[in-house]
């Protein structure tokens, strides 16, 4: 029997966790907060307003953002002659990518949604670009740890109730402890520390 929060190993018969104080009946999902409104999103900055949320510009200048250019087979696009001289050419807006580089030295390049962690695993229903395995030998790390997504062009994270916790460093060493189930703005340059293991986002 197994804690489905943290994965901790648990006698027959326990009603709740030892490694993290949850009931066994309590499950992700149960213990996700919603949080679907972009208001919500908070951004790791320097000020902070009244309603706790802070609120700054994000440091992802689009010089620093490497394009990708769109996939299609060859030749999708229509010859010059075909079309006429008013129409412009038809184009894509390229995906915003961000960089993880991992204390373990693997690096990942990611755009759009996904989830960290040792073994990470979707919720029925749930459906993620990139599914991002973590080396971490002493498992601390929570098999789903973390997911992230993109969100004004910034990318953002949130703990999915870990056994650890999630912490974002800034360039300044300014530390934020994040609370499970809540989205946060990281700006590139931002350490993301889960327990003994972390990345870089770039």
């Amino acid at each position: 029997m197994r804690c489905r929060i943290c994965g901790a190993a648990l006698p027959d018969g326990a009603m709740f966790c030892g490694h993290c104080g949850s009931s066994t009946s309590a499950t992700p999902e149960s213990r996700r907060r919603p949080d679907a409104r972009p208001g919500d999103t908070m951004s790791l900055g320097r000020g902070l307003r009244h309603s706790g949320v802070v609120s700054v510009a994000v440091d992802a200048p689009a010089a620093a953002v490497e394009p990708v250019a769109p996939s299609g087979p060859a030749g999708a696009e229509a010859p010059a002659a075909s079309r006429r001289p008013e129409e412009p050419a038809p184009s894509e807006p390229a995906p915003l990518r961000f960089v993880l580089r991992f204390s373990s030295g693997e690096i990942r390049i990611v755009s759009g949604t996904g989830l960290v962690g040792r073994r990470p695993l979707p919720q029925p229903g749930e459906a993620f670009d990139h599914l991002v395995t973590v080396a971490d030998p002493s498992r601390s790390v929570s098999k789903t740890h973390l997911e992230f997504g993109v969100h004004d062009e910034a990318l953002w994270i949130a703990d999915r109730f870990s056994g650890n916790g999630t912490i974002l460093r800034r360039r300044d060493d300014v530390a934020l402890r994040c609370e499970p189930g809540r989205r946060y703005l990281v700006p590139r340059g931002t350490v993301v520390e889960m327990a003994e293991q972390s990345f870089t986002v770039g």
